[in-house]
């Protein structure tokens, strides 16, 4: 098969992204997760394009009550992985991801009756809640349904929600140029039915296996590079809060999240503040992102499948965010074109670094964790993006711009020192699978540049 070429489910192949899509890793059932996914990002990108202006119109809070009902709900999310991951563990997963849209669903339409900060702040905080319960429901789902070639369905997944967003935010566009109340409760309403119908496909599959099956048990993928043995021997039987180990892979991954807050935080506000560009270019660091996701997604997610390929892609991260902060620290000298082609050159290294996260996060995440212990170590990882977005923000309108060109220099210093310090440790861990591996006889299968399609993890899921 040539490279980049993905096998379906029934045998054939195709390399672009629309013929990926009709044969997804997991077949059936994998297509029916995407188009659930696409319709709960698209309701996502509805409400997040339209959240500060509805409760500055619409609930008539103040600019520091919006901020402090954002802010703690972002804390407040920061337990939704964790949660849904212990939860996992014990319950069918795709009965948890039905509860969490319901979720939604019945928080987004009490919205609607909720007109002061008292009664907005539960109710926007049990959102987030669910909203970060739901993307590691989801991140689960990929090892369940695509097994050994859960990166391929990764990347699928990342093109789908972007386009989602996008949609999303063309709906909301729509809703926000009427400007009336009415417009902003039916963009409300457009949210909370996407939560519905995004429930009602899930409900479609059905899950036949325990979602607690062990290593050796029928249905357990292998990802590539990594024996089950090894997998076993590293952190089985233990809680992930206890697994040292995992435990710094998650603290050092949460730096290593940052991209989110610099394209969608601090360069908007550099832009206004420090440069001469017109602000119009800043919707179009979104529209950069989102193309660049959709069209490169498969192609990076192909040359960074498997544990050790993830761990080389972390140091390219790093590498690609210093280029993007040298970039930005020179972006305030030079006049207007100037400016905005430096923006923009910004913008493209941040999406190249995001795209080197998103396979490299995920694989390792899924590769370092033990089988038996998959739900609950998911869970644990699902902290790191949660907290960079609650801490993500302050850092950079505290820190970094308070200190000029010299913050973006510090800060694409420091995540390049820390993707460094990743790799090595995820490297470390990885040769310690392949070492207990070694000592009970098993062998270790390196990474190959195409997956091989094998059984599920946990429990399978088939369409009715």
């Amino acid at each position: 098969m040539r490279r980049g070429a993905v096998r379906s489910g029934d045998g054939e192949s195709g390399t672009g992204l629309v013929a990926q899509l009709r044969h997804p890793p997991g077949g059936r059932d994998a297509r029916i997760m995407l188009f659930a996914q696409f319709l709960d990002r698209t309701g996502s990108g509805v409400w997040s394009s339209a959240a500060v202006l509805y409760f500055t119109f619409v609930s008539h809070l103040s600019a520091r009550q919006v901020g402090l009902l954002l802010g703690v709900s972002a804390i407040v999310g920061v337990a939704g992985a964790p949660l849904a991951g212990h939860l996992a563990s014990r319950f069918p997963a795709r009965s948890l991801l039905v509860a969490c849209h319901l979720l939604r669903l019945a928080t987004m339409s009490l919205l609607l009756f909720c007109d002061s900060f008292a009664t907005l702040l539960p109710v926007v905080a049990v959102t987030c809640l669910g909203d970060r319960a739901a993307k590691m429901l989801d991140m689960l789902f990929a090892t369940l349904v695509a097994g050994e070639r859960h990166s391929t369905y990764r990347g699928l997944s990342r093109s789908v929600t972007n386009a989602g967003y996008a949609v999303g935010a063309g709906v909301a566009a729509l809703g926000l140029a009427v400007g009336t109340g009415g417009a902003y409760r039916a963009l409300v309403l457009a949210d909370a039915v996407s939560f519905l119908v995004a429930a009602v496909l899930v409900g479609r599959l059905r899950e036949s296996a325990d979602p607690r099956a062990t290593p050796s048990g029928h249905g357990t993928a292998r990802p590539h590079g990594v024996a089950p043995t090894a997998r076993a021997t590293t952190g089985a039987g233990r809680s992930p809060w206890r697994d040292r180990g995992y435990l710094l892979f998650v603290v050092l991954d949460t730096p290593l999240n940052l991209d989110d807050s610099v394209l969608n935080v601090g360069m908007p506000l550099w832009l206004v503040s420090r440069t001469t560009a017109p602000h119009a270019i800043v919707p179009v660091f979104l529209t950069v992102n989102t193309v660049l996701v959709v069209v490169l997604q498969m192609r990076v997610s192909a040359r960074a499948e498997g544990p050790r390929r993830a761990a080389r892609a972390v140091g390219l991260y790093g590498a690609l965010m210093l280029a993007c902060c040298l970039v930005l620290a020179v972006s305030a000298t030079g006049g207007t074109w100037q400016a905005v082609g430096v923006m923009l050159a910004a913008a493209v290294l941040v999406t190249l670094a995001e795209l080197m996260r998103s396979v490299s996060s995920w694989e390792l995440a899924v590769s370092l964790a033990p089988p038996t212990r998959r739900p609950a170590y998911l869970g644990v990882a699902g902290v790191s993006s949660a907290v960079q977005k609650s801490a993500g923000p302050l850092l950079l309108t505290g820190a970094v711009m308070v200190a000029g060109p010299a913050g973006w220099i510090a800060l694409g210093a420091a995540v390049a020192g820390v993707s460094l310090v990743q790799r090595r440790a995820c490297g470390r861990r990885l040769d310690a699978m392949e070492a207990a591996a070694a000592l009970v006889g098993q062998p270790v299968r390196r990474a190959s540049p195409t997956a091989s399609r094998a059984e599920p993890v946990g429990p399978r899921l088939t369409p009715r």
